[in-house]
């Protein structure tokens, strides 16, 4: 995956020890955050495209974190709740394909 995050954020292949640990602590939080969202359940390789997804948007915001607007120079940006809810219904599409169901605590069996 920090492959694929390096090439999405246009940065260099080339081994960067700094930036690469930097790139693998935000892509192993991303995927921690989604097991949570998964009731405890590690995500499939499947959604990698989440973590990735999220990764690049963590890393985008970094120097904002907690802000949820920011207004510079008449340009405004603002910032979603959860860098995850526009991925919340293939989040649920997975959790329902995998019969999780977290509020009971755990997987369902039919």
């Amino acid at each position: 995956m920090l492959k694929d995050l390096k090439r999405m954020l246009g940065l260099p292949d080339q081994d960067d020890e700094e930036l690469d640990a930097k790139l693998n602590w935000i892509l192993n939080t991303t995927k921690s955050r989604l097991k949570v969202l998964l009731g405890g359940i590690n995500p499939g390789d499947d959604l990698d495209y989440i973590i990735t997804e999220v990764s690049i948007v963590r890393y985008n915001r970094i120097g904002s974190e907690g802000a949820q607007s920011h207004t510079v120079e008449g340009e405004s940006t603002s910032f979603l709740s959860s860098d995850f809810d526009p991925y919340m219904d293939d989040i649920q599409a997975y959790k329902d394909a995998k019969n999780i169901d977290i509020s009971k605590g755990g997987i369902r069996w039919i």
